[in-house]
């Protein structure tokens, strides 16, 4: 297995590619970001480069570059999502979490009475889509209780609003337990490393997580098991940011020569404190460098999705939705039963930074110039793995998806959104609309939006 190791984290490579690179001259940046606009990715040599960037200029010239990558495979589309935590229970202890098996108050799964709840709590904020999170616990959180939440979830209607794809964040598994949940139609399976660099995890990890290569290759056994659709993450400020980017990058490079298919997404949570968790760290990620990682990240791998929490303040979500964001949580809450409950005693996993309502999130998307995206489309029709990919790198999947934002846009204006926002929204989908370019196509999506104004819902390409 070691040698399975080294092919994703390479220690000696990239503290001798870090080093090589310790002060980039503008040429080298120049080149580099020339490279990067081309939007077929970079290795891990040009990504050194762009890490030891450490002066504002050539950071502008980063983060500009990482705009225009964006917005040429994206455009001003943001995916939004909200988690939905089912279980408190956990038999790990991890330093860095407020689900950690210490912390002695009082622990919590929701029942299948109590998920329809949270459900519509939900989907009467507007959203599609629902990132499923617990804890490990066998015993008091297995696998078919995880199903059960999925299919429940699925079931659960109100008013207008339904969840059309849950995606998972749980510990890692087995072969068996991955089928179940392929089987029960999950979308995307996220599994953060949180860091790289083993002496680190094995440190501030105890319980099963604690084992450094089950976590790494979970992902292997989930494409065992026929799920394509894979997201990896760190936890920014564990270890130093630029071996994790370094590992993270080389990770999904393993994944795409392994399985011919790369991380459909990839997330920059960082370290956020939670009650119950003293952890004093060493490597503290700083906005600008949670900005550069952002940056560094779209251009590196510029057709995954990259995807931002609440963990993070308004401000600095903002500037991480124009350099490189395309997928982001609104109005989350991360206790279990959180959403419509004041209790304030309830375990959270992590403190949020931007506690603002899901409305007001999307308010303040819109003044950016942004369209918001309930869109899940690709999910239902198959278009996952190599074939999301496939669509993906040459460009041709903008062709669905724009149209496919828009739609799910109105779906929310007409059924969920303010006066204020309706109107804002509205302009911004005139906007959009006047950008897609087959003219077939023009007609029919607009079409489909007079019969979402007549009722009509869940339309799509």
């Amino acid at each position: 297995m070691n040698n399975a190791i080294e092919k994703i984290i390479n220690e000696e490579r990239f503290t001798k590619i870090i080093s090589e690179n310790t002060n980039p001259t503008s040429e080298q940046i120049d080149f580099v970001l020339k490279k990067a606009l081309q939007k077929k990715g970079l290795s891990l040599e040009d990504v050194s480069v762009l890490i030891n960037i450490d002066n504002r200029e050539a950071l502008e010239k980063l983060y500009n570059a990482a705009g225009q990558v964006k917005q040429e495979i994206y455009g001003e589309r943001l995916v939004l999502f909200a988690p939905l935590y089912i279980s408190s229970y956990c038999v790990n202890d991890c330093v860095y979490c407020g689900f950690h098996c210490r912390n002695k108050a009082e622990r919590r799964k929701l029942t299948s009475r109590e998920i329809e709840e949270q459900v519509k709590e939900i989907e009467d904020m507007g959203h599609k889509r629902i990132l499923l999170e617990c804890g490990e616990d066998e015993r008091n959180s297995p696998i078919d209780f995880v199903v059960d939440a999925i299919e429940t979830i699925y079931k659960t209607k109100s008013k207008r609003g339904e969840i059309r794809r849950v995606n998972v964040n749980i510990a890692a598994t087995t072969i068996e337990n991955y089928k179940k949940l392929k089987n029960c139609g999950i979308g995307t399976y996220q599994l953060f490393q949180e860091t790289y660099h083993r002496p680190t995890y094995e440190k501030i990890h105890r319980g099963p997580k604690a084992d450094f290569e089950r976590q790494l290759f979970a992902h292997d056994q989930a494409f065992a098991a026929g799920i394509d659709d894979l997201g990896l993450g760190v936890l920014f400020g564990l270890y130093d940011w630029k071996f994790e980017i370094l590992a993270l990058l080389s990770h999904a490079e393993y994944m795409e020569k392994t399985f011919g298919v790369g991380p459909h997404t990839i997330s920059v949570p960082r370290f956020q404190p939670a009650p119950t968790v003293d952890l004093k760290l060493e490597y503290q990620v700083s906005e600008e460098e949670l900005l550069k990682i952002i940056a560094i990240l779209r251009l590196a791998v510029p057709y995954t999705g990259l995807i931002i929490s609440t963990r993070e303040r308004p401000g600095i979500r903002a500037k991480a939705f124009q350099i490189g964001i395309s997928q982001t949580s609104a109005g989350s809450h991360t206790e279990v039963g959180g959403y419509g409950n004041k209790n304030e005693h309830l375990i959270k996993q992590f403190e949020v930074s931007d506690d603002r309502s899901s409305q007001e999130i999307i308010k303040s998307i819109l003044e950016q110039g942004l369209l918001p995206s309930f869109c899940t489309a690709c999910y239902r029709l198959g278009r996952t793995g190599e074939k999301f990919m496939e669509l993906a790198k040459p460009g041709e999947i903008h062709n669905f998806c724009l149209p496919n934002a828009i739609l799910t846009f109105k779906e929310y204006l007409e059924d969920y959104a303010s006066p204020e926002v309706k109107m804002m929204g509205e302009k911004i989908i005139e906007r959009e609309s006047a950008r897609i370019t087959d003219q077939n196509l023009i007609q029919e999506a607009e079409r489909r939006l007079e019969r979402i104004e007549r009722g009509e819902r869940d339309l799509y390409f």
